[in-house]
């Protein structure tokens, strides 16, 4: 009489999906995961968008501080003092003619 032993094999099997199911959750986890390759790369596009804007603020910025220091007590730019009066206040001089 010859008796099968088929829990070895069953318990082998077992073991080989447990490993082959960690094995896929973990390549799973390391390419989507929160930390993963995926995400990895979209953060650093979204740091490089917000670094083009941080550089586009910084140059606004500046401006705005120059036209300020342009049109100060200290620092009187005549030439910018006669644009914004043109154009906010829609003053003209006596020699101008208006074409709308």
């Amino acid at each position: 009489m010859t008796t099968q032993k088929t829990r070895p094999a069953i318990t082998s099997l077992l073991l080989m999906i447990l490993a082959v199911s960690l094995g896929g959750y973990f390549t799973f986890a390391a390419v989507q995961g929160d930390y993963g390759v995926f995400r990895q790369v979209q953060l650093e596009a979204e740091e490089r968008a917000l670094i083009a804007e941080r550089d586009r603020l910084a140059a606004e910025l500046d401006k705005m501080q120059n036209l300020t220091l342009r049109l100060s007590d200290t620092y009187l730019d005549l030439d910018l003092l006669d644009e914004q009066a043109r154009d906010v206040l829609g003053y003209l001089r006596a020699d101008e003619i208006v074409i709308r």
